[in-house]
């Protein structure tokens, strides 16, 4: 694992905020030549600190204004059970996060929906169809109050 100091953390910071700036543009934000700038990056993509370069869609945009909150209750735990699962719901294209949880539900899984129709055939076609589950349990949110797509540093 590489270590972070101040200059590193201010490299990761600024990529953050725009991961599309020139290696110029970044060592000038954080007070480097552009060569030892650019030599940090490399180091900070190859000890696997930086995991990517991702476009944020606007799901609103693309009319997904619907966000559901699916909990799962599997028929157990057993490692083939959560691996078949696990493989399936990943094919899933609305599913936008899926987390393996402790506590009463085993998943718990982010789906985008243009509608409640929308909702209605990804139910039926992909959440009920995903193996072993014996409880689907869906809430929709309102209003999203924060959907930060880093963590603070």
């Amino acid at each position: 694992m590489h270590e972070l100091d101040a200059i590193d953390l201010a490299i990761l910071k600024a990529l953050q905020q725009n991961g599309r700036m020139t290696n110029a543009e970044l060592a000038e934000k954080v007070g480097l030549s552009a060569s030892a700038c650019s030599r940090r990056h490399d180091i900070l993509e190859r000890s696997g600190v930086i995991s990517g370069y991702h476009a944020r869609l606007s799901n609103k945009v693309l009319e997904y204004k619907m966000i559901a909150i699916v909990h799962i209750s599997l028929s157990g735990q057993f490692a083939k059970t959560l691996s078949d699962f696990e493989a399936a719901v990943k094919r899933c294209p609305n599913v936008l996060v899926c987390y393996l949880m402790s506590g009463e539900y085993d998943y718990i899984l982010r789906v985008a929906a243009k509608d409640l129709e929308d909702y209605e055939r990804i139910h039926r076609d992909w959440l009920s169809a995903l193996p072993h589950v014996v409880k689907i349990n869906s809430s929709f949110a309102l209003r999203e109050i924060i959907d930060r797509p880093n963590v603070g540093l």
